[in-house]
């Protein structure tokens, strides 16, 4: 028998793992472009899932974004049936609400979530490598979103639903899903999106990353995708930190919830800035920013008998020993 190209070996065993503790008779749905990541991911979990007893769908989103994107979609779908996938494709509007990337991927995201429910799914595979958590992580760095954001896209991640959303490539160098596609015989697609530099991230791939790696030797996306892994160890350790310390804290309050003083600033400023984030997340369902957080801290620690502070859906104010967060 021939030998088995190195990519698809090295795709095969990402995908391999990553399903390996789904129930047999389990339905998985792969998110497929038909660009080559997430045509390597339908290939290699048609060919993985069939030994675990699993059953694999594709889902296509047409955007309508560009010229002939229902063509892309059907040549996609079409792709997939060959590889004894079963097929979906579904057409979106896609409105303008944060930019046309972003308006983009909460449509997509919406088309997965239904189109996984409404199989069972138990989890949805998403076609990111290495490169694309690299450039996740450049890109947080410059917009100074915090660790957080250094994270970068988690492997795993359970949703409120019990949806998992899973990223097997997360290790994986986009050359070699390229070069997957290419050993077996599978035509996939060049978005021109990812060409025009009126995007960030393109700027980021075509210009930022040869850069650095130009300039300080290469192995720099290998680099950043392992310091976003550090990150969420990290950040993993420190929620359970903060859901413990929380317990004890946290009280609630006519309209809102108040925290203690006291151990606020008892607290490292870490920590302390984290459990006011989560709090006002939980309580309210709203992100603050690190300067809207660092005021809120300073009731805790530095207190002159400032008033209460505005906030989004929320204000916080020092009611005696307890900062208290109230709904507006």
């Amino acid at each position: 028998m021939p030998s088995l190209s190195p990519a698809i070996a090295e795709i095969r065993l990402a995908v391999r793992t990553a399903l390996a503790d789904l129930h047999e008779g389990s339905t998985v749905v792969v998110a497929l472009s038909g660009g080559a990541d997430s045509l390597a991911l339908a290939a290699a979990a048609a060919f993985e899932g069939s030994r675990l007893g699993l059953r694999v769908r594709s889902v296509t989103v047409d955007h309508g974004l560009q010229d002939a994107s229902d063509a892309v979609a059907a040549r996609a779908a079409q792709t997939a049936t060959s590889l004894g996938l079963d097929t979906l494709v579904v057409t979106v509007d896609v409105g303008a609400g944060g930019g046309p990337e972003a308006a983009a991927r909460d449509a997509r995201y919406r088309v997965l979530r239904d189109a996984a429910a409404d199989a069972g799914a138990a989890a949805v595979l998403l076609g990111h490598t290495l490169d694309d958590q690299a450039e996740t992580v450049l890109l947080g760095l410059a917009r100074g979103s915090g660790a957080a954001s250094l994270q970068g896209m988690a492997p795993v991640r359970d949703d409120d639903d019990g949806l998992r959303w899973v990223r097997p490539l997360l290790r994986v160098r986009r050359e070699t899903t390229r070069a997957f596609c290419a050993a077996s015989d599978l035509e996939f697609w060049d978005d021109p999106h990812n060409l025009e530099d009126r995007f960030a991230r393109v700027r980021v791939r075509e210009r930022v990353l040869p850069v650095l790696e130009s300039e300080l030797g290469p192995g720099i996306a290998e680099a950043l995708a392992r310091t976003a892994e550090q990150l969420r160890e990290d950040a993993e350790a420190f929620d359970e930190m903060i859901h413990e310390t929380i317990e004890d804290i946290v009280e609630h309050a006519e309209a809102g919830i108040s925290v203690s003083v006291a151990a606020l600033a008892a607290n490292p400023a870490a920590l302390r800035n984290r459990i006011i984030r989560l709090v006002v997340d939980s309580e309210f369902g709203v992100s603050l920013t690190r300067l809207q957080t660092l005021e809120v801290a300073r009731l805790a620690t530095d207190w002159t008998g400032q008033g209460p502070i505005d906030l989004p859906s929320c204000s916080a104010a020092r009611i005696g020993g307890r900062i208290v967060f109230t709904a507006r």
